[in-house]
């Protein structure tokens, strides 16, 4: 063999365009399978969230402070003294969700109760959600986001006991529960509380959280932790 022979490049090795084929990048307006979504999800690690509504795909935007990112944490903030004080409840931040065949959802907030102490949800084996969470928490920009049309719908139709959507710019927030499969608004006491059914002891002081006094919203969420029907909730628990 010459020097020239060894020195020459392999020749290339043709691969036809079937074999190159890829995932499908995930695009909002997708109709796709729950098992195409997640496929073509953990395909995209770039992609922080994306949701399946009704067998259709959501890609919200990237999010503002004051308009989502500051509220959203404020809300965190709340569920987390409830959660310190309540064995057997769990507090998820974005959380995947498997609602049905149709439906994947990551909700800004949810507050679930442990599967072993009567929960309506469990966690899988490759640890997302699966079922309704007792609780769900929206943070909207206002009453046009489809958080309060197709997925209000969709978590209606699949159990979540209580839903709450906070609608940004229109300084609204609305506390949903289910009764008899259908939604029903809890309003505000006199003093301006709403109080979970299916959580007691979870207070929200709603014009303070609207007027951005935390402050005063943990405040009266420690009242509420401090109500009798808390104490006998975590007895049952």
């Amino acid at each position: 063999m010459t020097h020239l022979e060894t020195t020459l490049p392999a020749a290339p090795t043709h691969v036809s365009w079937r074999k190159r084929k890829r995932t499908p990048p995930l695009e909002a307006g997708d109709r796709l399978t729950r098992h195409e979504f997640e496929r073509r999800y953990h395909a995209m690690p770039h992609i922080t969230k994306a949701e399946l509504i009704e067998g259709v795909v959501y890609m919200p935007s990237p999010v503002h402070f004051a308009g989502h990112g500051e509220p959203h944490a404020h809300i965190i903030t709340w569920l987390g003294l409830y959660r310190a004080a309540t064995p057997g409840a769990h507090l998820g931040d974005n959380a995947t969700v498997r609602l049905d065949r149709d439906n994947e959802v990551q909700p800004d907030a949810l507050l679930r109760l442990d599967e072993k102490r009567n929960g309506r949800s469990r966690i899988s084996d490759d640890d997302y959600i699966e079922g309704a969470p007792e609780l769900i928490v929206e943070i909207a920009a206002s009453s046009a986001s489809y958080d309060l049309h197709d997925k209000r719908n969709v978590y209606r139709r699949n159990g979540v006991q209580e839903y709450v959507v906070w609608q940004i710019y229109d300084e609204r927030l609305d506390w949903f529960a289910l009764e008899d499969e259908r939604y029903v608004p809890l309003l505000p006491d006199e003093d301006g509380v709403i109080r979970s059914r299916v959580f007691p002891g979870l207070w929200l002081a709603v014009n303070a959280l609207l007027q951005d006094d935390l402050a005063t919203v943990l405040a009266v969420g420690q009242q509420g932790l401090a109500a009798p029907d808390h104490a006998e909730f975590i007895a049952r628990l």
